[in-house]
């Protein structure tokens, strides 16, 4: 996730391209720049570090010029260097652009480009994006044409804004599967990713959608379509000062945003003091019996838990549903419970708090809201920091929440002597390589995800299904199906298959199989022969598998692509697509996503 702006206005913009970046610096920090036009030419100064580091180097203030871009990055092609960062310069220096997303195709454009010439300072897909319109300028001798002509060749996911030697009053800018907005204001207009870079100056605001197209001056703005580059006709929203609706930035929902969210969450949470792990990791030590508690989402965060303490600390750590856990389990002394909530304030986790408390058990506690009542009510508390989640439905907290457990595991794994510092340092290691993964993958797989959600949105029942840890990967997702969609969607282990639900499989029922890497040989073998299964009586399946599998493909009806990750990284990679799946779905189906019929974001009484 990066950070675009861009500002065209009849007074110099620098000042006010700095506090965009700052207001931005939430979406990346490791990098940033500014680009001017300024004097018959464009001014460019960037570097490494956040947005008040760099600007200590480069002294943005100091800079001239009515229009600009700026930048704020984290990283995904090319490591963090002053030469990867953003703006970037066309090989003439006539174009210069930011860019946030993804260019899946850029290494076969790159390759043609340099057969040309073209020159290459960064090892950027964004850089390649600049020599492309430098190329395509050289054919048509028009800006705006040239510009159309390179995003047509373009594949993946992107939001851009670029300024020209050629056009100097304009500023273009370009949206596709990453956010985008505009902020028009009495001689001064911004794009930007987010209404947060620019909210303080203006409340009136242009969303702007997939395949449309900007040019914007300082008095004036056209929106118009790529595919035949008709104006449109777009309506200024006056935004209340609403700072949720701030939050929302170019994002159409925010159940959308906030899986987009996802690989910055991780990464916060990956920042979690070693103490606070530490903290509830020796309580799983000091116990004799330890429960992981949570309801709704939470339990199968939970669940999730139980097999990663099995896993990484050789310890079994039952997982019990909230509502159920002061009826269930005869708590005393010797036990010590962790317990789920995003909101901190779950009736039903509460009450079961209650109970462990009066039973003189030991109690901790993950949460998303610092001075929470759950926060205030156990012994030891890890707050999450995952940022506000305004859907209903939890995304990222989720998530953030299993990151969490996954560290705890492994502090338990050593101090149980199950793993070595080392070994649980190469598992850490793994969770940062994923917020990368995690990254890439939601920008260039989530138009396919959005097509296969419309051709199956015909579809009233699912079944989803996996074994092992996929087995609460398919419950969390089914359960997203369900309070997104309204659909009937059953999430069950794949090997219970056989035994009674079988009986429901025909031509008509759909099942989603969450299969695991090939790395993992006896649960993929496993779920093979479930879906096999399945295959026999005629079902239709869609399933997880890598580009190259094709004797999975080939068993398959519709498949999502998974990169190749390591096997313990794959249950994380196909819970955040079935979490597109389903908002793609519901998309399709015309639904109030983000506030679902029936449910609310914290559920406070019993």
């Amino acid at each position: 996730m990066c950070g675009i702006s861009a500002i065209a206005s009849h007074k110099p913009v620098a000042k006010l391209l700095l506090k965009s970046l700052q207001n931005l610096e939430y979406r990346g920090y490791d990098s940033c720049g500014m680009a001017l036009f300024d004097d018959q030419e464009i001014k460019l100064r960037k570097n490494i570090g956040n947005v008040n580091e760099v600007n200590s180097i480069e002294r943005f203030e100091e800079m001239t010029g009515h229009l600009g871009i700026a930048h704020t990055r984290w990283a995904t092609h090319g490591g963090v260097t002053p030469e990867n960062s953003h703006p970037h310069f066309s090989s003439d220096n006539n174009f210069v652009i930011v860019h946030n997303g993804i260019f899946s195709n850029y290494q076969v454009i790159k390759a043609s480009l340099q057969a040309k010439g073209h020159q290459f300072r960064s090892q950027t897909d964004t850089e390649v994006f600049a020599n492309l319109l430098q190329e395509e300028y050289s054919i048509c001798q028009d800006v705006e044409t040239a510009f159309c002509n390179a995003l047509n060749k373009l594949e993946g996911s992107y939001a851009i804004a670029m300024l020209s030697v050629f056009q100097p009053d304009t500023i273009f800018a370009v949206k596709k599967d990453s956010p985008l907005v505009l902020g028009i204001n009495d001689g001064v207009n911004f794009v930007s990713s987010d209404m947060n870079a620019f909210i303080s100056e203006t409340r009136d605001t242009v969303l702007i959608n997939d395949y449309e197209y900007v040019t914007m001056t300082n008095d004036a703005f056209q929106v118009k379509s790529l595919s035949d580059n008709l104006t449109i006709s777009k309506q200024i929203i006056h935004v209340q000062w609403d700072r949720e609706t701030a939050q929302r930035g170019g994002f159409s929902h925010y159940m959308l945003k906030e899986i987009f969210d996802q690989p910055q969450t991780v990464r916060q949470t990956l920042h979690i003091s070693a103490q606070e792990i530490e903290t509830i990791a020796k309580k799983f030590i000091d116990k004799p019996q330890s429960f992981c508690v949570g309801v709704g989402t939470t339990y199968y965060v939970a669940m999730i838990g139980t097999y990663l303490f099995s896993k990484y600390a050789d310890l079994y750590v039952p997982s019990i549903s909230a509502d159920e856990f002061p009826t269930l389990i005869p708590v005393n002394a010797d036990q010590h419970v962790l317990f789920f909530s995003q909101s901190g304030e779950t009736y039903d986790t509460r009450m079961a708090i209650r109970a462990a408390t009066q039973a003189g058990a030991a109690t901790s506690a993950v949460v998303n809201v610092v001075g929470s009542s759950i926060s205030q009510e156990v012994d030891d508390c890890i707050f999450q920091g995952s940022g506000p989640e305004i859907c209903v439905v939890s995304t990222k907290a989720a998530l953030s929440q299993i990151v969490i457990l996954w560290q705890i595991a492994l502090r338990v794994g050593v101090l149980r002597n199950h793993l070595t510092e080392e070994q649980a340092e190469s598992h850490r290691k793994r969770l940062f390589d994923f917020s990368g993964l995690v990254e890439k993958m939601i920008n260039e797989e989530s138009g396919f995800i959005r097509d296969l959600a419309k051709n199956t949105s015909h579809v009233r029942n699912w079944l989803f299904m996996g074994r092992g840890i996929f087995y609460p990967i398919a419950l969390e997702s089914a359960l997203k199906m369900k309070e997104v969609t309204y659909v009937h969607a059953e999430g069950l282990p794949a090997g219970f298959l056989k035994h009674g639900t079988l009986a429901m499989v025909d031509e008509n029922m759909y099942s989603l199989f969450f299969l695991p890497s090939r790395g993992d040989s006896e649960l993929f073998h496993a779920t093979l022969m479930a879906i096999e299964e399945v295959k026999a009586r005629n079902g239709k399946v869609i399933a997880f598998c890598t580009q190259d599998d094709t004797e999975v493909q080939r068993l398959l009806d519709h498949y999502f692509v998974i990169p190749e990750t390591e096997p313990e990284m794959t249950p994380l990679v196909e819970m955040v697509i079935a979490q597109l799946f389903s908002y793609y779905s519901a998309l399709n189906l015309g639904l109030n996503i983000d506030k679902p019929r029936n449910l609310a974001k914290s559920v406070t009484v019993g």
